[in-house]
């Protein structure tokens, strides 16, 4: 079996941004989650809307999908991408004190939008973070991962 070959470089070793130029669209999708550990009275403004920053979700939702949009400027060497969806959403996991962000992100492309995810569900965090460091700065991210992608030449991958 051949080692794996890292196609964000030439063959002497420089980087460059793959081309894809040859490539046919196809329908792809992927879906990134983690956690942001909390304090109990973090988790208790967030879930009772008391913040003063306002209302975190909603904004972290906000802030989650125009991460996705901006995954190109973030990341070297990401193709920038005409996304047809994106969506943030929010488990709250009383009994870890925590809150799930999970990015769901979709494109009829020449390229994977795992990235577009990974950074969806970053950013959707960090915003939460931020809303509520004024609280408690001992908030933790974790666990961020991808959990699905579909599309393009290596098919369907789901984390176990």
């Amino acid at each position: 079996m051949d080692a794996p070959r890292f196609n964000h470089f030439d063959g002497e070793g420089n980087a460059i941004m793959v081309d894809v130029s040859s490539k046919a669209p196809t329908h792809r999708e992927a879906v990134a989650a983690g956690k942001i550990k909390v304090s109990r009275p973090v988790l208790d403004a967030i879930t009772g809307h008391t913040a003063a920053k306002g209302d975190v979700l909603g904004v972290a939702r906000v802030a989650g999908i125009m991460g996705t949009k901006r995954t190109s400027d973030l990341i070297p060497l990401c193709h920038p991408l005409m996304l047809s969806n994106a969506r943030v959403d929010f488990t709250i996991l009383a009994e870890e004190c925590a809150v799930e962000a999970r990015c769901t992100v979709k494109l009829d492309g020449k390229t994977g939008v795992e990235m577009e995810a990974l950074t969806g569900v970053t950013v959707a965090l960090l915003t939460i973070y931020d809303m509520c460091k004024a609280i408690d700065k001992s908030m933790e991210l974790t666990g961020i991962h991808l959990l699905h992608k579909e599309g393009g030449k290596s098919g369907v991958y789901d984390h176990d």
